[in-house]
């Protein structure tokens, strides 16, 4: 039978896995506290992430003053007000840190704007998140890169190939590509299987591998069979929006997992991670018995 030496030896080190509450929360602060208790105690995500948005700075007058392209889905008579009812303020976050720091769950944040990004850099978290829709923002960006010391997450969803380019020769200039992880993204809530993509993380690890401290899947797709293989295509780091409840109002619902799909995901990627390597000797310890019992040797 194999050791638990052995085992342990021969085991590779999972995906880290995010759970992406984002706005999840429905603006609800009690939620909140019972999606990231969720994540640790029941699923045992490593972090647990939301969004941070100032939205009179992101928004124009007009996408202020706009409806909700999707009304069933607005918290708010117009698309600000919306927003604005999904928003927690910077001690809201504050008192989110510290209570992942009290059940052991990493806190992370996603900031849309440069005010967002300075009142969550104040708080001293593992790092920062800037999403697909913010990785052309050089403000955003350069304010991370020169007065924020934790790692940089970056999406790549709706980015060309040569903007992908410029964004890591910027955080080289400002040396911050070092503490960068960039993650294969397509941008859509749910994606199609077909539209994920996942030999984007083959591209990534090729081009940028060597620049960047590691890459990242960050998954808007159904299920959690698109999690294994990115991670067997070697990404480091896994993120899948996370709800208490698939059907809840919202645009990000749909797209997330609940609590049993996220515990399954951390628990397949660990086993993954414990089989892929090659046998370290023709004949395992486990083999050895069977083999004694039944090969049939020729000759």
């Amino acid at each position: 039978m194999q050791t638990d030496q052995s085992s342990a030896a021969a085991a590779a080190t999972p995906p880290i896995v995010v759970a992406e509450i984002g706005c999840n929360h429905k603006g609800d602060l009690d939620i909140a506290r019972e999606l990231v208790r969720s994540a640790a105690d029941f699923a045992g995500a490593a972090y647990a992430k939301f969004q941070k948005r100032t939205n009179r700075e992101l928004l124009s007058a007009e996408e202020y003053a706009a409806p909700h392209p999707n009304p069933a889905n607005s918290y708010g008579a117009t698309y600000g007000e919306h927003r604005e009812f999904l928003e927690f303020d910077r001690e809201q976050h504050r008192e989110l840190m510290a209570f992942c720091a009290e059940i052991g769950i990493g806190y992370a944040c996603s900031v849309w704007d440069l005010s967002a990004a300075r009142d969550i850099a104040a708080l001293g978290p593992d790092y920062v998140k800037v999403p697909s829709a913010c990785n052309l923002d050089q403000r955003l960006l350069g304010f991370l890169a020169e007065e924020y010391g934790g790692d940089i997450h970056v999406s790549l969803g709706m980015t060309t190939a040569r903007e992908e380019a410029e964004l890591i020769a910027f955080l080289e200039r400002h040396g911050a590509a070092s503490r960068t992880v960039v993650y294969a993204c397509t941008s859509g809530y749910p994606v199609p299987h077909a539209d994920v993509c996942l030999h984007e993380i083959t591209r990534l690890r090729a081009d940028y591998g060597d620049r960047v401290k590691a890459i990242g899947f960050s998954g808007h797709h159904l299920g959690i069979a698109l999690d294994i293989a990115a991670q067997t295509l070697g990404a480091s780091w896994i993120e899948r929006h996370f709800t208490l409840d698939r059907t809840w109002k919202g645009t990000d619902h749909a797209a997330s997992l609940e609590p049993d799909g996220l515990r399954r995901l951390v628990r397949d990627t660990a086993a993954v991670a414990a089989a892929l390597h090659g046998k370290p000797a023709d004949i395992l310890p486990i083999e050895e018995p069977q083999r004694a019992k039944l090969k049939r040797l020729v000759g």
